[in-house]
């Protein structure tokens, strides 16, 4: 349809020169005295046809985001800024390339949402060979098409410049499985690439005494850390060591993920909410230090643990900060069903109240189930339904 306006408009502006041209050309040769007016009203309709190709353009971009794409009307008229389709076939030949590699409607909707320039990218010469490369990997379809839908910018990288040399630089340190792991959680450095921040900060803990697997392990599960910028990086590391950690330990690894970006903010509201419990900042640190995962855990679920442990089990605050670890289970498969299990034991008087709370909760559930359910079903039938949550402690 825009093919066809454009060539009929094509066709009326040839005319219109013509014509226009003869005109003025006749009027010249016999002494016109204002030929230039002429001129003008043919600039004025040119200018008025040419808006009116672009406004087909941008009516026909419109309506494609939302007919194929999926756009909401307001989200096609925003990304219409960004993408100009003079024709279908280069968009349905993307969207088609995306289908084929795992994405679904709903992904190629918000792909397109946040990145519409896509539309108009060389399906065959920009998009594919990036495509075959990423799929290469052992990642698969749906995690990939996950991925791109999150970070849809990926496709617009160099994969000779920026994905291939990245790529090879975090394979050089980890599997192949561990660097699908960062493509998942952190594909953005396969955008910024690994040159600029990650080298160097990898440097800076070399110098310092951190171990290749600790560096390994950082580069893993904590490249964002190793993304930022030097000044930031460099004060991070100071704040860690501060702490008393070191680095050469894999508990430095862990720090280092729990006091930077948006962990930090949730690692300050933790020592507030534990201050409430009784905790000085002795306690904190040193809690932090022990385990620094419990401190990245949200406020709901720390109050949560601290009311179990503390309210309903009776142990002191003091006792958990010795065993941080706690805070980080999980209260519904690991907290809950043991503490209801120990609270029938200890109603019972089968255990003694000074249990140690690290070897209670920190078990497998082999050991668990051994140790304090099998051993005495003979005397609690009930005992292995209140860990299973069928019996409540009440009906013991």
């Amino acid at each position: 349809m825009i093919q066809l306006c454009n060539l009929k408009t094509f066709r009326l502006v040839h005319s219109i020169f013509s014509c226009t041209f003869a005109s003025k050309t006749n009027r010249v040769l016999v002494g016109d005295p204002k030929p230039s007016h002429f001129s003008l009203q043919s600039q004025l309709l040119c200018r008025h046809i040419t808006s009116e190709i672009s406004e087909n353009q941008h009516n026909f971009t419109v309506t494609y985001l939302i007919n194929t794409c999926g756009l909401s009307p307001e989200g096609a008229i925003l990304a219409s800024k960004w993408v100009k389709l003079q024709s279908p076939e280069r968009a349905d030949s993307v969207l088609e390339l995306l289908r084929n590699h795992g994405a679904s409607q709903t992904q190629i909707s918000k792909l397109i949402r946040s990145h519409p320039q896509l539309l108009s990218a060389d399906p065959e010469k920009t998009l594919l060979p990036k495509l075959e490369f990423f799929s290469s990997l052992e990642i698969s379809k749906v995690d990939f098409a996950k991925t791109l839908a999150f970070n849809p910018h990926l496709l617009s990288a160099s994969l000779r410049n920026r994905i291939l040399p990245t790529y090879n630089f975090l394979r050089s340190m980890l599997s192949e499985k561990n660097v699908v792991a960062v493509l998942k959680r952190n594909s953005w450095i396969f955008l910024e690439g690994h040159c600029k921040h990650v080298v160097p900060n990898i440097g800076l803990l070399r110098e310092l005494g951190m171990p290749q697997p600790c560096i390994s392990s950082l580069l893993n599960r904590g490249t964002r850390v190793l993304m930022a910028n030097a000044e930031n990086f460099g004060q991070l590391v100071g704040e860690v060591k501060e702490m008393g950690f070191n680095l050469e330990k894999s508990t430095s690894v862990n720090a280092l993920c729990a006091l930077c970006g948006k962990n930090k903010l949730v690692w300050s509201r933790s020592r507030e909410v534990l201050k409430t419990w009784g905790w000085s900042e002795g306690d904190f640190l040193s809690a932090f230090r022990k385990n620094p995962q419990c401190m990245i855990v949200s406020e709901k679920k720390l109050m949560q643990a601290m009311d179990l442990l503390v309210n309903k089990m009776g142990w002191s605050s003091g006792m958990i900060a010795k065993y941080p670890v706690v805070l980080s289970l999980s209260l519904e498969r690991r907290l809950i069903p043991r503490c209801s299990v120990v609270k029938v034991l200890l109603l019972k008087g089968f255990i003694n109240e000074n249990l140690n709370l690290g070897s209670l909760l920190k078990r497998t559930e082999k050991q668990f189930l051994e140790i304090f359910v099998n051993r005495y079903l003979g005397e609690v039938p009930e005992l292995l339904s209140v860990y299973q949550g069928k019996v409540d402690i009440q009906s013991v």
